[in-house]
């Protein structure tokens, strides 16, 4: 098997994620005859063969005529293909067990329109689209995301049988892609670990959320539910509003506060959907896992950090 691979990679030239763009050259774009294609080339020898038995005239013209038609469907096909450029485009987390998708951005600096281009990731969906003269358009490549972690997609096939779907033009490219899949959240989990600011155990931070306390810089973490928008729309600059009185509620996500008997995938699971739902409530929470440390924030910048390291933890 490790030789046939060798034998591939070299023949179509795949050597990992290549530089953008990707151009699509001549010597990168390969042909062959479909199906159809070789039907239509034993009749066209069946049709040569009867006109050299029966001397036929017009058999000889006909049998020509049609196999003109075979080379130049093979012509056009090929340029349908030939110095497409491709591009990465934005690539969204997702969770593990939904679908990826890779954005891909495909450019036709010809005047000839493009038609029928088809595109497939081994293992997902294919995506058909066409390419205006001198134009660009965006797909997105769909890929099952089955387990956490960076996602490569690998080789990307390009294929086209525009016109008459006698000839398969296709070529292989691997763009620069990733997406980073986040854990799946437990779907029943226990309620979030609660702690109050102040309790017995918990040092009184001086912030609450009954009494407003005044004004200061806004901080990317902060809640937008918390920023002051009477003062932005005076067109001051934008102010977070401060809060005293009660203690604030906070959401430690500890790695060792969890039962001993859950595994890695279904502590990282609680954890993801602990961690959502603590967003989504506008609490301040903090992620502990084992050699590392998120202290408590807000907003999709913390979001985004403690998903991050959920997602990539062991790695």
């Amino acid at each position: 098997m490790q030789p046939v691979a060798a034998f591939k990679r070299w023949l179509f030239r795949l050597y990992g994620p290549e530089p953008s763009p990707i151009v699509l050259t001549q010597r990168r774009v390969y042909v062959l005859p479909t199906r159809p294609g070789l039907a239509y080339a034993a009749a066209l020898g069946l049709m040569l063969i009867g006109a050299i038995n029966y001397n036929l005239s017009l058999g000889y013209a006909l049998t020509f005529l049609l196999a003109g038609l075979g080379l130049v469907t093979l012509l056009h096909t090929f340029r349908n293909l030939v110095r497409i450029e491709i591009s990465p485009g934005r690539v969204e987390p997702v969770f593990a067990g939904d679908a990826a998708h890779f954005g891909l951005q495909l450019h036709n600096r010809r005047r000839p329109g493009r038609f029928a281009i088809r595109l497939n990731l081994a293992g997902g969906e294919a995506v058909t689209t066409d390419l205006a003269p001198e134009a660009s358009t965006a797909v997105n490549l769909p890929l099952p995301a089955h387990r956490r972690g960076w996602l490569r997609p690998g080789r990307v096939t390009l294929e086209t049988r525009y016109p008459l779907c006698l000839v398969r033009a296709w070529s292989y490219v691997e763009p620069d892609l990733r997406c980073l899949v986040y854990p799946r959240p437990e779907a029943s989990p226990p309620p979030l670990p609660l702690t109050a600011a102040g309790e017995s155990g918990t040092a009184r931070s001086g912030r609450g959320s009954e009494d407003f306390a005044g004004l200061r810089t806004h901080q990317p973490a902060d809640s937008p539910r918390h920023v002051a928008w009477k003062a932005v729309a005076r067109e001051q600059p934008l102010l977070t509003k401060q809060f005293s009185g009660a203690g604030t509620v906070q959401v430690w996500l500890d790695w060792d506060a969890l039962p001993p008997d859950l595994g890695i995938e279904a502590r990282l699971s609680r954890l993801t959907r602990w961690l959502l739902d603590a967003h989504a409530q506008g609490l301040a929470y903090g992620l502990r896992l084992p050699g590392r440390e998120i202290p408590l924030g807000q907003g999709e910048r913390q979001l985004q950090d403690c998903l991050e390291a959920l997602a990539l933890y062991g790695d």
